[in-house]
């Protein structure tokens, strides 16, 4: 369980909230709306309502003893990097910042965020990549060279083993599972023999997936 602090409960903030929560993890959200404030309390029970800031209102939140603060703000960029600047300055261990755009990631990232979400564009590149195949059924980037992707089983490997299509080496790819009817089979062993009505579960480069989806 992690202790962590948002800030802002807009449509983003209340989403991060919910899913943290449901985690297990203990969270405190912030917010200057008494409306928002009451209308997310059945989504996260602990709201302080004030301006994070306001260096005074922020020192009281204790910001050094979370493992994470989220600054959940996007339409509001100025007093999101202010803040962002602030609580590094009171000690912040992970900021976590949502931007708009892409000016914003940069200059967060330059003045205290440890990671920002580009929430629309990371969203939009990859709905565009799942759906833009049809051999591809999801897809997690990983770093900006590499992602975990679910994908259909090439044709040409039906009835094939692992060992006989030599993933690793001659695709550059790893098989991390294979589901079928729903159910995840960890770490196939290299004997494994490839069927239609299953996917796999691959890590590798862009480029080489890429090439393998075609």
């Amino acid at each position: 369980m992690k202790s962590i602090l948002i800030v802002g409960l807009g449509r983003f903030g209340r989403h991060m909230a919910h899913k943290l929560v449901e985690q297990g993890n203990s969270v405190l959200a912030v917010e200057k709306s008494e409306e928002r404030a009451d209308n997310a309390i059945n989504i996260v029970p602990n709201i302080q309502i004030g301006d994070a800031a306001n260096e005074v209102f922020a020192q009281s939140l204790g910001v050094s003893n979370f493992d994470l603060c989220v600054i959940a703000i996007g339409d509001d960029f100025q007093i999101s990097l202010e803040i962002t600047v602030l609580f590094k300055d009171l000690g912040a261990k992970f900021i976590l910042a949502r931007a708009s755009r892409e000016v914003h990631r940069k200059l967060l990232l330059r003045n205290g965020a440890d990671h920002v979400v580009y929430a629309e564009r990371e969203m939009a590149e990859r709905l565009a990549i799942k759906y833009g195949s049809k051999n591809l059924f999801d897809y997690i980037e990983l770093t900006p060279e590499a992602a975990i992707y679910e994908m259909r089983v090439p044709e040409s490997w039906y009835g094939k083993t692992i060992l006989e299509k030599s993933v690793r080496t001659r695709y550059h790819i790893s098989i991390l599972a294979t589901k079928k009817k729903g159910q995840i089979i960890p770490l196939p062993q290299p004997e494994h023999v490839f069927t239609s009505d299953e996917t796999l579960i691959v890590f590798g480069g862009k480029t080489a997936a890429r090439d393998l989806l075609k």
